[in-house]
């Protein structure tokens, strides 16, 4: 049985949509007020997540990461530590899954199966198969290797824009309805400035992974993504 996937149109919608406009827009003391506003801008990518585990029971360390993120900034804020934190932890929680990609390496499960050599992306018991049959499997971890780099790089890029948006954005004084506001216009803005440019990276690593595949294996495009039987 294949795993449920995640609504990327809800996901959109409660992670930046819905808390931009609470920040943007009803952070005024006429309205929800800074600090209330905030809570509950942060409560919808929250509330999501833990939504989002237990409608797929899917324990996914990149989205705990995320939850913890999002719970920071939250606590950044109230307490009011200077912008330059903030920045900090943007950068933060990107560059640990890179590091912890590569770390991952060095262990029995490497995270870049995980997140794109995996079973709902790719015929895994198909390539070991023909990666077997062929002797290729020498080569296979050192293509492993190198995607898992390019994989990690991606979140390292996303680690450097993050903190250069929060640092350009960020300015006013936490707390305050601008605080908010700006806080607002950069979780707005994360999805062209940041996502995109990670996303580009990403997939230039499952191209070259898929790439290699194919060439190790033998099989074609098809073949190799076809994840799940028909029984």
């Amino acid at each position: 049985m294949s795993e449920k996937q995640e609504n990327p149109l809800l996901s959109l919608l409660l992670n930046i949509a819905i808390p931009s406009i609470i920040l943007m827009k009803f952070t005024g003391e006429e309205h929800l007020g800074p600090v209330t506003g905030l809570v509950i801008a942060l409560a919808f990518p929250f509330c999501y997540g833990i939504y989002d585990f237990y409608d797929r029971r899917k324990v996914n360390f990149i989205s705990i990461l995320g939850l913890i993120s999002i719970l920071l900034t939250g606590v950044f804020t109230l307490i009011k530590l200077p912008p330059h934190w903030i920045a900090v932890k943007e950068a933060t929680v990107p560059a640990l899954i890179g590091c912890a990609i590569i770390i991952s390496l060095r262990t029995k499960y490497p995270l870049v199966k995980k997140l794109l050599f995996n079973e709902n992306i790719i015929n895994v018991n198909l390539v070991h198969e023909r990666l077997a049959n062929k002797n290729n499997e020498t080569a296979f971890e050192k293509l492993l290797v190198q995607t898992s780099y390019l994989l990690a790089s991606s979140f390292f890029l996303s680690a450097f824009l993050n903190f250069a948006l929060a640092k350009y954005i960020l300015v006013s004084e936490p707390g305050s309805q601008a605080f908010n506001e700006e806080l607002g216009q950069m979780t707005a803005l994360s999805w062209p400035v940041i996502v995109i440019p990670s996303m580009i990276v990403m997939f230039f690593a499952l191209y070259k992974l898929l790439n290699g595949i194919k060439k190790l294996t033998g099989l074609s495009l098809e073949e190799v993504m076809h994840a799940q039987q028909k029984k």
